[in-house]
């Protein structure tokens, strides 16, 4: 069997840095122009080369998303960006696009094609189709259920399946959706979407029609909206999260394992590559002896202490299990988190008995707070900051994030480099 590989997003070079150093296997990034992230999204070409020298200098892979659903203007600027990829080597292209695909052929012909979900592959004939093509994977739509991944690797086993697990659903099919577009301006297939979905609405400003599939009139009617002291989510779809499931995704035939979230910050994405390597690394190694009854209790413990801290809309299973399945999160846009993002950890240096920690603020950090550092394959430190100190090595009262000065404090254990601090409440 060939290696499952977790594969985690890259908003940004850092964020890339983050999630190697966390255990993802691959990052998938792209620039702007031709990737479904455009905003929050820093990448430039250059960026891209040395992002996949780095990730081959580490033994990791580099996946390059070209899978926007593109315009003539776009194609015109497609050829020359792909030349300079055909150099660069990454280990494959992420794309949706048939006309995309045949530029990819022209013009980056060393490259492997992964086909992306926006093409919304969700059958074994599609996938058979795609892979007759010359795809060795297929990034399959969030709607396809685990009965039908079993069916479409037994159907097409030489083709690789790449599935998410983790991260943002759309309300509409597979990002499909054209809420963002029409409101704003910015479209969603651009890589643009500003997730309207996911907005406040007040009922007094807007009439929410509903379209019922049974009614061969099609008749349209006002929807029965609740609206208390938040406001109103019509169409917040919870967050997928499927790492309780991972033994039965392992058996059903799936090699990539899929987290969304480009756009969020390192100390979640470091936070969710976290527990699904704890989830990966038990289940292929202890785990093989526990039966599946231990194995559940042990995932649900990774997620309890890792998963649910993390700002999130609720969790789901998604499709997983089936359509009746899919959750909205009608009550608010988010669920809180009991820890909040405080800094990172840029470096660690011996000092006779002690260890200067090198520290980023991202939010205020004061003298006296109790802070909590994740750290990559370590446990957990908890330390209160008694003392801390400025880049000219002057005692200091708090540290705060929007400047580019560092703060140090001095910490009688290691604390790994990529550490994440996050402020007890």
């Amino acid at each position: 069997m060939k290696k499952l590989e977790l594969l985690a997003p890259a908003g940004s070079p850092e964020k890339m840095r983050y999630a190697f150093a966390y255990g993802a296997d691959a990052v998938y990034m792209g620039i702007p122009d031709f990737s479904m992230r455009v905003r929050i999204n820093t990448f430039t070409g250059d960026d891209v080369k040395k992002s996949i020298e780095y990730a081959h200098s580490i033994g990791k892979k580099i996946y390059v998303t070209v899978n926007i659903v593109a315009h003539n203007d776009h194609l015109k600027r497609l050829p020359p960006y792909l030349k300079k990829l055909n150099e660069w080597k990454p280990d494959a292209l992420i794309v949706s696009d048939p006309g995309v695909m045949s530029m990819v052929k022209k013009y980056a012909p060393n490259l492997a094609i992964h086909l992306s979900t926006q093409a919304n592959a969700t059958n074994a004939a599609t996938v058979k189709f795609w892979h007759e093509q010359g795809l060795e994977r297929v990034v399959l739509g969030r709607e396809v259920t685990l009965e039908e991944i079993k069916e479409i690797h037994k159907a097409v086993p030489k083709c690789e399946i790449e599935y998410f697990i983790h991260g943002a659903m759309c309300m509409s099919y597979s990002g499909r959706c054209m809420l963002s577009s029409h409101l704003v301006g910015r479209s969603a297939n651009l890589g643009d979407c500003v997730q309207p979905c996911r907005w406040k609405y007040d009922l007094n400003n807007i009439k929410v029609i509903e379209t019922t599939i049974n009614d061969p009139l099609k008749k349209e009617r006002e929807m029965d909206v609740e609206e208390d002291i938040n406001g109103t989510y019509i169409f917040n779809s919870k967050d997928m999260c499927f790492i309780e499931y991972l033994p039965e995704l392992f058996e059903a035939g799936v090699i990539s394992y899929k987290i969304e979230g480009r756009a969020k910050s390192p100390a979640y994405l470091s936070s969710v590559v976290k527990a699904y390597r704890t989830a990966f690394d038990y289940l292929l190694k202890d785990g093989k002896k526990d039966d599946i009854k231990i194995q559940k209790r042990k995932l649900k413990t990774i997620k309890k202490n890792i998963l649910d801290k993390l700002v999130h809309r609720g969790y789901t299973t998604g499709f997983l299990f089936g359509r009746d399945t899919v959750e909205q999160n009608t009550s608010n846009s988010h669920q809180g988190t009991e820890q909040q993002y405080v800094g990172e950890i840029l470096a660690c240096e011996k000092e006779d008995k002690q260890y200067k920690i090198t520290l980023r603020a991202h939010n205020a950090i004061r003298l006296g707070d109790k802070v909590r550092i994740m750290q990559p394959f370590e446990s957990d430190l908890s330390l209160t900051i008694k003392k801390m100190y400025n880049e000219e090595g002057e005692e200091v009262g708090s540290a705060h994030g929007g400047t580019d000065k560092n703060t140090y404090f001095y910490s009688t254990k290691p604390i790994k480099e990529f550490g994440i601090l996050f402020l007890n409440n």
